[in-house]
């Protein structure tokens, strides 16, 4: 292997990123990536192997498969062979998801010539679905983001783009009726039953409620480590999922499976879940309504925002801090009327009625 003056593979060479990592930068032509780990070794030589086979993907010359050098396309490439292998597994199904239909619409645009204005353009297309719309540029400036970094852009034109408001809570969060009714429709011994006590009395994400078996059961604890934001968290099993528990099989890895006996992925599993809200004529219903509603009943109770952490994982106080507004809110007017009705009371104003008859009697 031919190495250059500074002791790397040909094609590489030390760089220091905008976080002052000094870091091993490949690039041939118009494609570049970055390598990680310490020269040489086996895991870099592998991501250098990788990187010499995009600069051959690029230079392809097999008809509507050929790279375009310095498209979204190339950039795509890099990405998926570079930062986005540090992702977590649910955020890279996710983010695969927009950057495809974005590379499907852009592929061969340079992104050399992409500025604000397009920028804005595209995110406006989603403005009908403002959640959509702001996935999509937090996604856009991390590749962007990255593009910067790898120099095939001078600067990031996110920078700057206004995020959409969202109005309203998104998923719609599961009343004590609605909770009831599907109770009432899905009897203790059903997999749907199962499934919404895992969801309701674990608070958890879907991704992370379809994961969970016996071996996950300590005690009287359920202990997991969520996919999505890597936090370790110890249960304590609700006196009603010890009951469905009591009447789950135990002939799987998972609690819940498809019928073919297999782990459901999350949308397979919300869209059974769907099917299964439907059938107790719950269609505003979803599963992340019942995560809602898990973490809306524990503020009920007058839990602290890191006591309601402690069970959801949520990670930001901000994230919690919606559910416990309301219920203060209600605690708070409840002990003001109370301290209003014992002032009215010690006055001999305990009614309006009692008021306007003293007031009579006075005339």
């Amino acid at each position: 292997m031919l190495r250059t003056q500074n002791g790397l593979p040909k094609f590489c060479s030390w760089n220091t990123d905008r976080h002052g990592t000094r870091r091993v930068r490949f690039r041939k032509g118009s494609f570049s990536t970055y390598l990680t780990g310490i020269p040489y070794s086996e895991d870099f030589l592998r991501q250098y192997a990788a990187a010499l086979e995009g600069v051959q993907a690029q230079t392809s010359n097999v008809g509507a498969s050929r790279t375009i050098p310095g498209s979204f396309d190339a950039l795509v490439i890099s990405f998926y062979r570079g930062d986005f292998q540090r992702l977590k597994p649910s955020t890279q199904r996710l983010w695969r998801n927009i950057i495809e239909r974005l590379r499907s619409e852009h592929g061969s645009k340079p992104i050399a010539r992409l500025e604000r204005s397009h920028i804005k353009n595209i995110i406006s297309a989603k403005a009908a679905t403002p959640s959509a719309a702001n996935n999509l540029l937090k996604v856009l400036r991390v590749l962007l983001s990255y593009a910067v970094d790898i120099g095939m852009i001078q600067s990031n034109p996110t920078i700057g783009v206004k995020r959409y408001k969202v109005h309203g809570d998104g998923f719609h969060t599961w009343t004590e009726s609605e909770i009831a009714r599907f109770e009432e429709r899905h009897p203790i011994g059903s997999k749907a039953r199962l499934a919404f006590a895992l969801l309701l009395y674990t608070a958890q994400r879907r991704s992370d409620a379809i994961r969970l078996g016996w071996q996950h059961v300590e005690g009287d604890i359920i202990a997991l480590r969520q996919e999505k934001t890597d936090t370790r968290l110890l249960i304590p099993i609700h006196p009603e999922l010890a009951r469905v528990l009591a009447a789950a099989p135990r002939n799987n890895l998972t609690f819940l499976v498809t019928e073919r006996g297999k782990q459901f992925t999350p949308q397979g599993f919300s869209n059974w879940f769907r099917d299964r809200c439907n059938e107790a004529s719950l269609p505003q219903c979803s599963a992340h309504g019942l995560r809602k509603a898990a973490a809306t009943r524990l503020a009920n109770a007058g839990c602290s925002t890191d006591q309601i952490k402690a069970i959801t994982g949520h990670k930001a106080l901000a994230e919690v801090a919606r559910y416990t507004r309301t219920a203060d809110q209600q605690r708070l007017a409840r002990q003001a009327l109370n301290i209003q009705i014992g002032a009215e009371r010690e006055q001999g104003l305990s009614s309006l009625a009692t008021r306007l008859d003293k007031t009579a009697k006075s005339g």
